[in-house]
């Protein structure tokens, strides 16, 4: 990993944005007067005609995002994810999923390492909202190099998706030449004593994790779980029938996150258990982001004890 050239997902996908707009003239981007913070600002100045500024109004975007697909362009609709998949929920299910329409989903500030915004602003349900809704695809990239493909990857085949983007500054993990798929996992290492899945800012923290083990003669493989839905039910399968133990974090409600996802895997297919860490039933509170990390169990340090029990 990269320590030195750290970058939220949210930039990558600012910049990536500006990328498509040149690559694509169908590709059009709305957002809910938050630019500044989902960086959706740079396509706007790039490209004002094909940039919409919705206003405080998320439900208005989604439907705009929706119509614009049914004429051949490709919306990209982003805001925070607790108002892209909260206060928009009826017109993401109504007029996006249930249709199955082209519209790209984006929601930015994600997790409790949204940080000092406090609770109202930290979404912790949106996986679990939006991996059960049909015909719609989730995602949610572990740095940015995952994030430029993933955007651009999606801009490629039709059908509506969600994309779950964090606020804070996460390392470099993937080199520039790394190829991905979806719903395919991937893989780091192949330790059988344990298998540690993790999304988003946790794959980093897993990572250092299974250094750390190793130091100990305690071998793990991580898995990023970037491709929510589809799922890669393949990999699960693998690594329960291959490894001691099973352990998902997320920086996520234990219930109906990457977590549940994987149990509903196993339950049908190979029972075994697994340990799940995450947010347990509770709000987020404001903090710094590193210290909301380790308040709630999400960080190496825990993954560690987690294994070690």
């Amino acid at each position: 990993m990269n320590f030195e050239n750290k970058k939220a997902t949210r930039e990558a996908y600012g910049e990536v944005l500006k990328e498509l707009g040149k690559e694509n003239e169908k590709v059009v981007v709305l957002d809910a007067d938050l630019s500044n913070a989902t960086k959706t600002g740079g396509f706007a100045k790039e490209f004002p005609d094909r940039f919409f500024n919705m206003g405080i109004a998320e439900q208005d975007m989604v439907s705009t995002a929706a119509g614009l697909s049914t004429c051949g362009k490709i919306p990209f609709a982003s805001s925070f994810a607790v108002f892209l998949t909260g206060r928009a929920y009826d017109q993401v299910r109504n007029s996006v999923a249930y249709p199955n329409l082209n519209v790209k989903l984006c929601g930015t500030h994600a997790g409790v390492t949204v940080g000092e915004d406090g609770a109202t602003h930290q979404m912790l349900e949106d996986i679990s909202i939006t991996r059960t809704l049909p015909n719609l695809k989730v995602f949610c990239p572990a740095d940015e190099i995952e994030t430029r493909w993933l955007i651009k990857e999606i801009a490629k085949i039709e059908g509506p998706c969600y994309v779950r983007l964090g606020r804070s500054k996460v390392p470099q993990i993937y080199d520039e030449n790394e190829s991905f798929e979806i719903g395919k996992f991937k893989v780091f290492g192949e330790g059988t004593d344990a298998t540690i899945f993790a999304s988003g800012v946790t794959v980093s923290e897993a990572l250092i994790a299974k250094d750390e083990l190793e130091k100990e003669g305690i071998n793990v493989r991580v898995v990023d779980v970037c491709s929510i839905k589809p799922l890669d039910e393949e990999t699960i399968l693998k690594c329960a029938k291959e490894t001691k133990k099973l352990i998902s974090v997320e920086d996520h409600m234990v219930t109906g996150g990457i977590g549940s996802a994987i149990a509903e895997v196993l339950t049908d297919k190979y029972p075994t258990k697994l340990t799940r860490i995450g947010i347990n039933d509770t709000f987020g509170k404001s903090g710094k982001a590193g210290e909301l990390v380790k308040y709630y169990g999400l960080d190496s340090t825990n993954i560690i004890k987690t294994v070690k029990e």
